[in-house]
């Protein structure tokens, strides 16, 4: 469903840790939210528990949730960190996007 690179799994790990979060335990919680330039944002947050019809996905050992409104959204999606030059932050390759703004932290289908 989600994918998780090295660099993002090293970075969810460690603001994990620095956050009171257990990264073996806890999840990242995934989301899509109307708003942004180009429609629909992302949303990226740390959960201790789960929401009932949650979808619950584990890739290179970081448990992931996302809400069932979301699903289809994120379908496919490869999360990745980049901390290059060009800007710190989290990055979503959604190959559902059918337009993303110049920034990357919204889409559209």
């Amino acid at each position: 469903m989600i994918k998780v690179s090295e660099e993002a799994k090293k970075k969810i790990s460690a603001l994990m840790s620095e956050g009171g979060f257990n990264p073996e335990a806890d999840y990242v919680r995934v989301g899509v939210k109307s708003g942004g330039c180009s429609g629909l944002s992302y949303e990226l947050n740390f959960d201790k528990s789960q929401a009932e019809g949650d979808k619950v996905f584990e890739d290179n050992e970081v448990k992931i949730v996302v809400d069932k409104r979301s699903v289809l959204y994120l379908a496919g999606t490869i999360l990745e960190y980049s901390g290059g030059l060009n800007g710190k932050g989290f990055v979503f390759n959604n190959p559902n996007a059918q337009r993303t703004c110049g920034c990357g932290e919204s889409f559209s289908l």
